[in-house]
């Protein structure tokens, strides 16, 4: 579930100590260590800080640490560049989450974009939500039509397990990148509402959700389609505002560049799929929202 705000630097920490071996630290590992990582005094003499004050960051009784601190722990507990950063920032106060959080607003050329472009596409929020996709995107998954939410397609739906070519690697890197996306914002309604159903849904969410890992989705992708085959495709995102337009491209020349031609002649005419129940006006914006009609024109949520 979302983390206590008042000592996400202290979980974080715990987390991660959790996850560096003894041996790995250069530590004698024993038979009596009661703990899976390293212990907390361990931290504190590779770091070079008391072990008293590393107990009082982990308990959230020192919330000012020195950035020379944090960089000393984070070599400790062998963190990247990303995972750094990520470290540093949970030392910095945030502004209270507002209760109620703005529709978001798709403006209308991202539509136009979508129905123009020539390879699969998608727009979607910093939760996964998709918002709006064009008929490619669909053909290319059901997944990516609008109203899903792309970590629960992942986690929760069969049909992924094959779709993916590495389901594990896909989800590991997609709950990192999750956490990345949204921790700023971990106590809003639609986190706290997405992390608490994937939290019951899913042991693996939980699991990873726990270790608190930090990352940014890969460049490319590879999918197992059930039409045309394996799909080797390069992925680039693109901010709008609080959104991301998210394209999906083969290598010029390449396999995969002939399998998409083929997706392409049978993905049904019509541009793109609407993130509403009716198209925007031409140069308006429109609100969208985190549900979609099903076939039957019900709503689904």
């Amino acid at each position: 579930m979302p983390q206590d705000d008042a000592n996400r630097l202290g979980e974080y920490l715990h987390a991660r100590r959790d996850l560096v071996t003894p041996q790995q630290a250069g530590i004698p590992g024993g038979t009596n260590r009661r703990v899976p990582g390293l212990r907390r005094e361990e931290v504190a003499m590779l770091a070079g800080i008391s072990a008293d004050y590393y107990l009082r960051l982990e308990r959230g009784r020192d919330h000012n640490p020195s950035p020379q601190v944090l960089q000393a722990i984070a070599r400790v507990l062998y963190l990247d560049d990303l995972e750094t950063e990520y470290l540093l920032g949970l030392n910095v106060p945030r502004p209270p989450a507002r209760r109620k959080q703005r529709t978001p607003r798709l403006p209308a050329r991202l539509h136009h974009l979508l129905a123009a472009v020539h390879v699969p596409a998608f727009v979607e929020d910093r939760h996964f939500d998709v918002l709006a996709s064009n008929q490619l995107a669909t053909a290319l998954s059901p997944r990516l039509r609008p109203g899903e939410n792309r970590l629960r397609s992942l986690l929760l739906d069969p049909e992924e397990r094959h779709f993916q070519h590495d389901w594990e690697a896909a989800v590991v890197d997609s709950v990192a990148a999750f956490r990345r996306s949204v921790d700023d914002s971990v106590t809003d309604q639609r986190s706290v509402e997405l992390v608490g159903e994937l939290s019951l849904a899913s042991n693996r969410f939980r699991t990873l959700w726990a270790r608190h890992d930090i990352k940014a989705l890969g460049y490319t992708s590879t999918v197992n389609h059930p039409v045309v085959g394996e799909l080797h495709l390069n992925r680039e995102k693109l901010a709008v505002g609080d959104l991301l337009l998210v394209l999906y491209y083969p290598d010029q020349d390449s396999d995969a560049a002939e399998k998409l031609q083929l997706l392409t002649s049978l993905a049904p005419a019509g541009g793109q799929q609407p993130a509403a129940a009716v198209d925007p006006p031409p140069g308006r914006d429109v609100d969208v929202c985190h549900r979609s009609q099903d076939s039957r024109g019900q709503r689904r949520p």
